[in-house]
């Protein structure tokens, strides 16, 4: 047993130990059905706490030489599978978290040397008996106690993308750095998997392909183990009942994650909300803003208004495959949204191939960098939601047509300004308040048409159901009469028995104006 040759299950006790464990055991039976095979390198990509950590403590508890295992699993899924006892605690594990290298090296070089150092020292250690090769180096060291002794290795590689986090604009060491991965593992024949986690997925330099052997698992592709990628939403249904707590306000915090099909959850956020009883920003404060803050406001290839329709509620079209994988090299707004989502601030629809902002929790985050930065305007918006929405709610349509007209012409810089879908965009920003006690729908299906914007009121709040409908060029008494007309009443009333009613128009000549009704359900 050592510290990174196989080490012990203590890291992964302390994860069964917690108050809140979710079994994601049967990771396992995919990595077993890999083991020895062509799909034996798997590069794993998520966002910070997501879990990545956890699961390489399980592989390593499950693999490892160092431990016996078999009655720490015994409670969960992954026993009851038929290669359970077949892989269990049969390889020697080589478990390293990259991260502490680079903490302690002064450049990649010494980086490189501790780690083959401290490696090949505890090779020795537990090979007492190994017939030393010539050259002492990690790769020759390798290769000799797996002729000798017929024991593979797995390699689990925690953080291994931190090269290209913390050194972004160092190419040479980061090819020195792939260099040295490829040469420990393609094509050597003590391998029998390698599992590597990081935020990143394996960085792309041209023809120089050194770890082409990985297949990528990240927030854009995460078939065959989507499941895996965080909570899943039946598993956090479960622990709702459990701790007694509202899934529909969970759903609205931390879920919004799309992969592959699956609705996954922010594990980090889920534990901290159900265990200390409160929904608020758990995700986010674990994270340094700089990479946020600095992406969007480089504005690059339209980036700002992109940002801002996002923050709206609207989804964005984009091609996830010309990202280079790395924190630097960005050819079109495309390769920043890409790298929002495997930060985490975005979530990819594999299908449609769209990014939008994945849950309030994430909203909040983006709302708040803008609030106190400089896009004067559209701060300028935040600021005053409350106030739009508590006018609204009073009924002042004078005072609402007020400040959607100031709103809108802050924002024509970055917005067609004539454009009706442009306002409504306008509009999401402005009301945005109102989402911490609505439900907002673009374009919701009712009666007879779509109502441009319907705020439901969320389960357990005792508030009227707004319906606003926009116009250019006619009348706020005709928007009014548009509602009532197509029926959006009849489908809205089953949320709320109050409804409010306002009417936008916006014309060249005389700007905006607005008429509000209040309407109960008898």
């Amino acid at each position: 047993m050592g510290i990174y040759l196989n080490p012990d299950n203590i890291d992964f006790q302390k994860a069964l130990n917690s108050e809140i464990y979710v079994d994601k055991t049967e990771l396992i039976k995919y990595t077993n059905k890999v083991l020895n095979t062509e799909q034996q390198f798997i590069c794993v990509s998520r966002p910070r706490r997501f879990g990545k950590s956890m699961a390489g403590d399980m592989l390593a508890a499950y693999y490892s030489r160092g431990c016996d295992s078999k009655e720490m699993f015994s409670k969960y899924k992954i026993s009851s599978a038929p290669t359970f006892e077949k892989h269990l605690n049969k390889y020697n594990v080589i478990h390293i978290n990259m991260v502490n290298f680079l903490g302690e090296s002064k450049n990649i070089d010494e980086m490189i040397q501790f780690i083959s150092d401290d490696i090949i020292d505890e090779v020795i250690e537990q090979y007492p008996d190994l017939n030393m090769p010539r050259r002492k180096t990690l790769l020759n060291v390798l290769n000799k106690a797996f002729a000798q002794f017929k024991i593979p290795f797995i390699f689990i590689i925690d953080e291994w993308d931190c090269i290209f986090r913390e050194l972004k604009n160092e190419k040479e060491s980061q090819e020195k750095y792939l260099d040295f991965l490829r040469d420990i593992m393609k094509d050597q024949s003590y391998v029998a998997l390698a599992y590597m986690t990081g935020i990143l997925p394996i960085k792309k330099y041209g023809k120089h392909s050194a770890l082409n052997m990985f297949t990528e698992i990240a927030m854009t592709n995460a078939v065959p183990i989507q499941e895996f990628t965080g909570f899943t939403e039946n598993e956090v249904i479960k622990l709702c009942k459990e701790y007694k707590k509202d899934f529909n306000e969970v759903k609205r915090w931390y879920d919004g994650y799309t992969v592959d099909g699956e609705s996954i959850y922010n594990p980090k956020s889920v534990v901290e909300a159900l265990t200390r009883g409160t929904f608020k920003n758990y995700w986010t404060s674990t994270e340094n803003y700089e990479a946020l803050e600095e992406l969007i406001f480089r504005n690059d290839d339209g980036l700002r208004d992109t940002v801002i329709k996002l923050i709206a509620g609207e989804k964005k079209k984009i091609d996830p495959s010309t990202f280079n994988n790395d924190m630097v090299t960005f050819n079109s707004q495309d390769d920043v949204l890409t790298l929002l989502v495997h930060l985490g601030y975005l979530t990819f629809d594999s299908e449609t191939n769209e990014v939008a902002i994945p849950n309030y929790e994430v909203s909040e985050q983006f709302a708040s960098t803008i609030r106190n930065k400089d896009w004067a305007e559209v701060s300028k918006s935040l600021k005053v939601s409350d106030e739009l929405l508590q006018s609204t709610l009073n009924c002042d349509a004078e005072r609402v047509a007020q400040l959607i007209s100031d709103s809108h012409s802050d924002n024509t810089s970055i917005l067609q300004y004539n454009d009706e879908n442009s306002l409504a965009c306008v509009l999401s920003i402005s009301y945005y308040s109102a989402r911490k006690d609505y439900i907002l729908h673009r374009e919701l299906p009712t009666g007879k048409g779509f109502a441009d914007l319907v705020f439901i009121p969320r389960i357990g709040r005792t508030l009227p159901a707004l319906i606003i409908e926009l116009k250019k060029g006619h009348s706020a008494e005709e928007a009014i009469q548009q509602i009532k007309d197509n029926n959006y009443i009849h489908k809205v009333s089953e949320y709320s028995p109050e409804i409010i009613l306002v009417g936008i128009n916006y014309d060249e000549k005389k700007g905006h104006t607005c008429m509000i009704e209040k309407y109960e359900i008898k």
